[in-house]
């Protein structure tokens, strides 16, 4: 089991739309990019709308980033996209035996490291930007 691609996805949108500035960014072309639906790409489109990370306009085919690439960071799109609620990444199992040592005390146990994994986690995503993303992108894209 793994969080949503959602995350992969938003990134992939993001910067296609970065790299493919002179041309039309639809729903479409984005899709076909990602090799999925355009219905999951135009809810996609809508959650990083909603987030102030793209301007789409109605009617009108495309989309555009409304941050400069160096003002939009993972943690951003991570955010933006739903993947997880805050400090639930890990899900703990409910109702573990209370008659077990080890299920008496396996929950207060293990969220503390799930939670500071998570942050660990977060704070790695800050760090990152879509511009580095699209400069790794570019420079794979050109050797």
């Amino acid at each position: 089991m793994s969080i949503s691609s959602r995350f992969a996805v938003g990134i992939h949108i993001l910067a296609l739309i970065e790299l493919n500035k002179e041309g039309i960014t639809s729903s479409e072309f984005l899709a076909s990019s990602v090799n999925t639906n355009s219905a999951v790409i135009r809810k996609l489109m809508g959650m990083l709308k909603n987030a102030g990370l793209i301007e789409v306009k109605p009617g009108i085919a495309g989309a555009k980033l409304s941050k400069k690439l160096y003002d939009i960071t993972l943690f951003d799109v991570y955010k933006a996209v739903n993947v997880v609620q805050e400090k639930e990444l890990f899900s703990v199992h409910e109702n573990p035996n209370p008659k077990c040592p080890v299920g008496r005390n396996i929950q207060n146990t293990i969220e503390p490291l799930f939670t500071s994994a998570q942050l660990a986690m977060e704070k790695v995503l800050r760090s990152v930007t879509l511009e580095d993303v699209v400069k790794d992108i570019a420079t794979i894209e050109n050797n």
